[in-house]
């Protein structure tokens, strides 16, 4: 058997995304780029807070909206075993039956709506404390 000759591997390198907070360490430093390059790679502090409160506010939005729409098929589940909607037939189908097929739609479409104007309340809010304009990012 012939020996190999190869040479022994280098090292695993990690690479890991920067912490908030931690500069970037790149190989040129400011001499490449120069000092304004490097000052735009990392946000102010103003910023990345406003982005964060955008962010929680988003995830309020979210949250509140899964759980309404869930309390409202909760509602309509209920509402569709009652026996009263059992024993009642429409067309020859037991009204409870209607009720599950066709009631969850207008609390979906209502919970879609009241979360999209509420998502866009607070872009909007976030936009106005940061002076952005819609023209400078392409938004017609």
């Amino acid at each position: 058997m012939s020996e190999s000759t190869e040479s022994p591997r280098p090292p695993r390198v990690r690479v890991t995304a920067p912490r908030p907070g931690e500069a970037l360490d790149l190989p040129g430093g400011d001499d490449e780029r120069g000092p304004a390059a490097t000052a735009s790679r990392a946000p102010a502090d103003a910023e990345r807070l406003l982005v964060r409160s955008l962010m929680r506010s988003q995830l309020r939005v979210a949250i509140v909206s899964a759980l309404g729409f869930v309390l409202a098929l909760a509602a309509i589940g209920v509402l569709a075993a009652l026996p009263a909607l059992q024993s009642t037939l429409i067309a020859g189908v037991p009204a409870g039956w209607l009720v599950l097929g066709f009631a969850a739609f207008p609390p979906l479409v209502a919970v879609a709506g009241i979360a999209t104007l509420a998502a866009n309340r607070t872009e909007a809010q976030y936009r106005e404390l940061t002076g952005a304009d819609d023209s400078e990012r392409g938004i017609p």
